[in-house]
């Protein structure tokens, strides 16, 4: 009985992981097609300013808005995938356990306070920009910068339901 209780458990505690994973995992990988735009996007623009003469604004900020995104949104799945920046000083040469609770201790004491500011902190500046419809103060600039700074939002949450994920992981008797 005890056996059939702990393998419930653990089934109940990686499926939790899974259905945290799923949105940050998706974003991730939808956002990741904004370094091909960009590189589309800045061939673009180089040609029409050096070929043609023609300065094109909007595209230029494109440009800018889909690095964005790419840094932001791709964020969670980077850190899903263990491709995030570590100061491994310990972490390297420590058991499976000690990396457990090292990554348990960053998310409790580091990440999720972090993300959890930038959001509450972000949540007028962006609930602002939407109430005005925020467009580019450049001419010929781009019509939805309320768009765009909702990805600091979105950001602040995969990151949230990520690291839930990795706080859950811990309690993995693997």
């Amino acid at each position: 009985l005890l056996l059939n209780h702990k393998i419930e458990m653990k089934n109940i505690n990686q499926t939790f992981q899974y259905l945290l994973t799923i949105f940050p995992r998706f974003v991730g990988i939808l956002s990741s097609w904004a370094i091909f735009l960009m590189i589309v996007l800045t061939t673009i623009v180089v040609f029409f300013r050096y070929f043609l003469s023609i300065g094109v604004v909007g595209l230029q900020e494109m440009v800018i808005y889909l690095h964005g995104i790419a840094f932001l949104l791709c964020s969670a799945y980077a850190y899903e995938n263990d491709e995030h920046v570590r100061v491994d000083i310990f972490y390297r040469r420590s058991s499976i356990k000690n990396k457990k609770l090292i990554n348990l201790i960053g998310n409790l004491i580091f990440l999720q306070p972090m993300v959890w500011t930038i959001f509450i902190l972000s949540l007028d500046y962006v609930l602002f920009s939407w109430s005005i419809y925020e467009i580019s103060p450049e001419p010929g600039g781009l019509p939805f910068v309320y768009l765009y700074k909702t990805s600091i939002l979105i950001f602040s949450l995969i990151l949230i339901l990520q690291s839930l994920a990795s706080i859950f992981s811990y309690f993995d008797n693997d």
